[in-house]
Formats: C-alpha cells, structure tokens, sequence
C-alpha cells in the first residue's frame, strides 16, 4: 500500500515541479556559473528559509536575488546596511499629516517579497534585531499596530569576509535565524569570459516573468509533503547529536574543538532543506544524498568553534566532514 502512495506521490511530485527547469534556465539566462548558488536560493525559497550569503563583492548575490524575484514577479526591496541605519529605516514609521492632524504610518522597505540585506554586518544590533522579528514573525510592529509581511517573504543577507573592522558580528542567536548559509566563490575560467563578452555586449538579458508569488505559496505545501522515512528522520538527528556529543559517535577529537553544536533549529531546517533539495530534483521522496548535499549549508553557522580550533586552523566545515563520514548512513 505504501509503495502505491509513493508511486502516486512521486508522479504528483514530477508535475508539481515542473516549474523548477523553467525557473533554472531564465535564472541561468542571466547568471552566469554561480550554479550552487541558484539551487540554495531556490531551496530556501522553497522550504520557507533566509539565507545568509559570504563572499567577495562582484560574485553576482544582488543579481541572483534580483532576478528570481523578477521571474516570480513579486516586490524586491534592496537595503544596504551601514552604521547609520536606524531601524525605521528598515521598518517604517509613524508620520503625522497636518492635514487631517493625526499619523499615519509609513511602511518601510521590508515590505516586500525578497530582501536584500546587503552587508548585514555593517549595521549595530539594534537594526539588526529589528530585521530579526520580521524574519521569525513574518510581521513588524510600528506604533501600536502590528502587520502582514507579505507571502512568499524571503531574505538573503550578505556578508563581506575581507573587511572585518568597524563592523558588528551576527549573534548566534541571530545567525541561527537563517536556515541556509551560504559560502560564494569565483567563478570559473571559461565561465568568467563569458561574464566579460556579456557585460561588454551592452545588452543585458532580462528575464521573462513565469510565476506568480502565489505558485511559491502553493509549492511550499506540496514540498512539505515530499516522504521522508523514518530513518531519514534518525539519520538527522544523529548528525545534529554529533554535533552536540561527538564522543557518543566515535568523535573523541571533536569533543575540545566545539563551543556548541547545532540547535534544534538545525534539525528542523536540515529536514525541511532535505525536501526542498528532492522536489528540485523532482522526486517525490528524502533519500541520505538529499540530507549530504545541503548539510554544509544548514550546519556551517550553527557551530561553535573553540580557540583550540582555530589555533590548529579547523573550521565548521572540516568538523561537518567528519560528522558526516561517521555517523551511520540508512
């Protein structure tokens, strides 16, 4: 009977996700390479998740974001974050009209469909915590009233890893937010002389607009009933835990290079994330590859490293490696 359901599942699946080539060739119209990135953003819009971007300026992040919020044809609001920014900056305020003598209130940038918070770091923490009940809460308080944010709401902050001074490092608790954490590199070498004939062309390509927010809204529901077993479940789990106890995995040596391991946050999002990555890959059901490929991504931020760490040059990434080549596979 199970497999009947499933056979059903996958087949509902494959049409559901019809949309996601159309969605990668108008995105890969415009982006050149940057393949890794286009799937995360997709993934995070799928699964209903931020994302926090690293990487060099000019790697294509504004235009990435930019131009899947064209194909979906929903709002884009674009906020550069810098010392001076206040948080009604970001949210709005309450302006108060001579005419009728009374306020009324002015919504700010963040009412939009996807975010770009660009160098979120730039920013003290009292903007920083104002973006972070608009992540959670999908809402924002102005005044006495509170407000909608509008659906799909999506936002992918970036962070410049060269330039450290004068900046104000996310809290955990903040970075814990975003679902995804994305790491940017260069592109390749024939993929860069493409960018160089495409920006000297003069003609840009635009995008055709395929879907609307509410296809995003509807994808959503149907991402959340892609299968996941059981042992997909414990496998999880188990790799969040080996975060938390290496030592119950055979991870004695990870013990004093970890501050603290992944949340609950991380299990919840590793799941969601693992759907996500198989309705992309247009199946109906979460297979241990699923989990593998967006691990990185879902764990990079939510581990503390310890001086220890640091001082033997370990990072998120090499404890993450040997998580997963320990932990036992389904």
């Amino acid at each position: 009977m199970e497999s009947v359901n499933l056979k059903e599942l996958n087949e509902r699946i494959q049409q559901e996700s019809a949309f996601i080539d159309i969605v990668n060739i108008e995105m890969h119209k415009v982006i050149i390479g940057q393949k890794h990135l286009t799937e995360n953003l997709l993934i995070g819009l799928l699964a209903n998740g931020h994302i926090l971007l690293e990487g060099v300026p000019g790697l294509a992040k504004t235009l990435a974001i930019n131009t899947l919020a064209n194909i979906v044809d929903a709002k884009f609001s674009r906020i550069q974050f810098t010392p001076d920014l206040l948080p009604a900056d970001l949210l709005g305020t309450m302006i108060y009209s001579q005419k009728d003598e009374q306020f009324h209130v002015k919504q700010g940038p963040v009412f939009a469909n996807f975010i770009l918070a660009d160098e979120i770091n730039r920013s003290p923490a009292k903007v920083q915590s104002a973006l972070l009940e608009a992540m959670q809460e999908r809402q924002v308080t102005i005044g006495e009233h509170t407000y909608k944010l509008p659906e799909p709401f999506l936002v992918m902050a970036t962070q410049n890893p060269i330039e450290q001074e004068g900046t104000y490092p996310l809290p955990e608790a903040q970075v814990d937010r975003f679902m995804l954490k994305v790491v940017v590199s260069y592109p390749k070498k024939d993929e860069e002389k493409l960018i160089i004939r495409q920006n000297i062309a003069g003609e840009f390509p635009k995008p055709d607009r395929q879907l609307k927010p509410a296809d995003i809204v509807k994808a959503r529901q149907v991402v959340r009933d892609v299968y996941m077993d059981e042992k997909i479940e414990r496998y999880i789990v188990d790799i969040v835990y080996a975060t938390r106890t290496p030592e119950d995995y055979g991870l004695r040596n990870l013990k004093n290079l970890m501050s603290y391991g992944a949340s609950p946050r991380a299990s919840i999002s590793l799941a969601l994330a693992s759907k996500a990555y198989a309705f992309i890959k247009r199946r109906g059901y979460v297979i241990p590859e699923d989990v593998r490929a967006v691990c990185y991504e879902v764990l990079r931020h939510r581990i503390g490293l310890t001086y220890e760490a640091e001082a033997e040059n370990i990072n998120s990434e090499d404890i993450i490696t040997q998580v997963l080549n320990s932990v036992e596979v389904p």
